[in-house]
C-alpha cells in the first residue's frame, strides 16, 4: 500500500468521525429552527439559525476532505486509476 493511500485511508476515517456529530448538529440546529418534534424548546430560533450558518463551511471543507479521498480509493480500485508503485 502507498503512503498516499494510508494517508487517504486516514483522512476518510478521520474526517468521517468529525462529521458525525457535525451533521448531527447541523440536524438538529434546522429542527429547532423549524419547531418540530419539540426542538424548538431548546434554543430560540434566531440563535439556532445562527449557528446553523456557522456550521456550512465546516461541513462543506470536511465533506471535501471525506469524498475526496474516497472516490480516488474508489477509482483505483475499479481500474479506473492505475496503482502507484512504492518506493
Amino acid at each position: 500500500m502507498t503512503k498516499l493511500n494510508i494517508v487517504s485511508l486516514k483522512m476518510i476515517r478521520w474526517s468521517g468521525w468529525l462529521l458525525l456529530p457535525l451533521v448531527m448538529l447541523f440536524l438538529l440546529t434546522g429542527y429547532i429552527m423549524d419547531g418540530r418534534h419539540g426542538f424548538g424548546k431548546l434554543l430560540d430560533e434566531k440563535s439556532a439559525l445562527t449557528f446553523h450558518r456557522m456550521l456550512h463551511l465546516p461541513l462543506i471543507v470536511l465533506v471535501v476532505a471525506h469524498i475526496v479521498p474516497a472516490v480516488y480509493l474508489a477509482m483505483q480500485r475499479w481500474g479506473w486509476i492505475k496503482h502507484r508503485k512504492e518506493q
